[in-house]
């Protein structure tokens, strides 16, 4: 597979975003994938689909599999559990008391999973995931690097001057077909547990806190941050950096853009932002300087309304 305007004579590319549609006369490519009203633009052997996107992502996992690592466990993982003779447990990987691993499991190095914990057939954990004890991960997961699941959620009580740690009590629960992206952090629950639904994607560097609920088929990007006990519906996505205060609800189908700052519940689906518009710092500062006027212009402007009306009913 290749880009358009890089592939070779023994690749594949594939066209999605109209704003490249001149790149079908001058590609190198052997074969297109591209939708319907495109289709007719090329002399190129073609696949034709409405779901461009996805059609290409489907012949690339097709032409890439991931690396297969042979089944058994490596002399030097360290397992107090039993292991299924179809499960990869590479080198230097711990397995606590009580853990079960399902059949076509892949630990690649250095990963460390808890007592009690229960991992689902056929998934894929990266190099050095962590996993706290009694958390479940569902069947065909795919956990990136560095990531932690199950660390203790961020639970604190003022006495005076200190802080007294609460301690973290419950589980994360994560359904089947979820990716978990590189050093994404979910926390585990301080009494109920943190859930995570089925088909959910989080790219690399979230913050999950503490009861944090996941609906279905939701996708988050890279720096999301999700404060204690908020509930997000199904099919959501979180634009990169977006950040979600805690103890709010979020319905079914809302789309939350890039840097957006949550600050309560949304009811109703939709796309929202609150993003400042991005200018020269100039004339950042000077909008800004105007947005403190505002509630005193408003003011101003409801008085003169006041005034006018009075005025028109008097003549």
């Amino acid at each position: 597979m290749g880009a358009l305007t890089s592939a070779g004579a023994d690749e594949i590319a594939f066209l999605s975003n109209p704003k490249y549609r001149q790149e079908l006369q001058r590609t190198r490519a052997a074969a297109v994938i591209v939708p319907p009203e495109f289709a007719g633009d090329t002399a190129l052997p073609r696949i034709v689909h409405q779901n461009v996107y996805a059609y290409y992502a489907r012949v690339v996992a097709l032409l890439n599999p991931p690396a297969y690592r042979a089944p058994g466990a490596h002399p030097s993982a360290v397992l107090h559990s039993k292991v299924p003779a179809s499960a990869s447990v590479g080198e230097n990987v711990v397995i606590g008391r009580d853990a079960v691993i399902g059949e076509n499991v892949t630990l690649y190095p250095g990963c460390v999973i808890g007592n009690g914990v229960s991992i689902g057939d056929d998934s894929l954990l990266y190099a050095n995931v962590t996993i706290y004890d009694n958390c479940m991960v569902g069947r065909r997961a795919i956990v990136q690097a560095g990531a932690v699941i199950g660390s203790d959620g961020f639970g604190f009580a003022k006495e005076a001057d200190c802080w007294v740690k609460i301690p973290q009590i419950g589980r994360v629960i994560i359904g089947d077909d979820v990716e978990i992206g590189a050093n994404t952090s979910i926390d585990r629950g301080a009494l109920d547990d943190t859930v995570i639904g089925d088909g959910v994607k989080l790219d690399n560097q979230i913050q999950i806190a503490h009861n944090v609920v996941i609906g279905d088929h939701t996708a988050m990007a890279g720096c999301v941050g999700i404060a204690g006990s908020t509930t997000i519906g199904k099919r959501c996505t979180v634009g990169g950096a977006g950040m979600i205060v805690g103890h709010i609800e979020i319905a079914d189908d809302v789309h939350i853009s890039g840097g957006t700052l949550v600050s309560k519940s949304v009811r109703k689906p939709g796309q929202y932002t609150s993003v400042y518009p991005f200018a020269p710092h100039a004339e950042w500062l000077q909008g800004a300087a105007q947005l403190k006027h505002l509630a005193r212009l408003a003011e101003r402007v409801s008085e003169l309304e006041n005034k006018l009306a009075q005025m028109e009913k008097k003549s």
